[in-house]
């Protein structure tokens, strides 16, 4: 198997430091192939932005997306794209590592994504979820919280983990087709003693160890819904 371990963080010693480089040595020791894109040693550009594109189907007026398609399609993304792409093309597994920031990714990362999951590759039209240009690849989240587990739940105080994630695990990696397994997620690391991060180190691993028996999340079916994505009507 080929794994893209997309990693944002800014300190090279940092417990999600830790867990990619644990996730390197225990993956390429069952033979996989693995290649990191760290997006803060390797500077990533975060920003879209009409740089992106070295040849435009319209100079007067950005439609992000619409550029990208064509861009794609001429082969005239900025290089940093293209070579991500390349990666994203190679993997079958994309591992998404990254402490959670308000609810959600670093900015780097969320660059990543906006400017990666290119329009007219990765999706556009009908070509979402289960028809997404990503189909048949694998996608999955290990991230770290500050909070711990008990204040993440339907009464908790911060609400439902799920939830929280919804916009990263369906709209972006379900969205484009990718099967999203369960994330793993680093409760409270900024807190915990060694030897709890040395657990959580333990736990990652063997949740990398059993992917395969691990139930992707569901997302809707296109064909359960007509032309104009409406859902079309139960049969009884």
């Amino acid at each position: 198997m080929n794994v893209l371990i997309v990693f944002a963080h800014h300190e090279p010693r940092s417990f999600n430091a830790a867990m990619k480089d644990e996730a390197v040595r225990l993956l390429e020791g069952e033979g996989h192939a693995v290649q990191v894109s760290d997006l803060y040693a390797m500077n990533f550009n975060p920003v879209a932005s009409a740089a992106d594109f070295g040849e435009r189907a319209n100079p007067d007026y950005l439609v992000y997306a619409l550029e990208q398609r064509n861009a794609f399609n001429k082969g005239t993304l900025a290089p940093d794209i293209a070579a991500e792409i390349d990666k994203v093309k190679w993997a079958d597994l994309i591992i998404f590592n990254f402490p959670i920031y308000w609810y959600g990714m670093p900015a780097i990362m969320k660059g990543w994504v906006d400017r990666v999951f290119v329009s007219g590759f990765c999706y556009g039209g009908r070509r979402i979820y289960d028809k997404g240009g990503l189909k048949g690849k694998s996608a999955m989240l290990a991230i770290s919280l500050g909070g711990q587990a008990h204040m993440f739940g339907p009464e908790a105080i911060h609400g439902e983990l799920e939830v929280m994630l919804q916009p990263i695990l369906r709209g972006m990696l379900g969205y484009v087709g990718l099967t999203v397994l369960p994330p793993y997620v680093a409760w409270h690391v900024p807190y915990v003693s060694p030897d709890i991060r040395a657990e959580i180190l333990q736990g990652y691993r063997q949740h990398l160890l059993t992917l395969d028996a691990r139930a992707p999340l569901r997302f809707p079916s296109v064909d359960d819904f007509d032309q104009d994505l409406r859902p079309r009507p139960a049969v009884d």
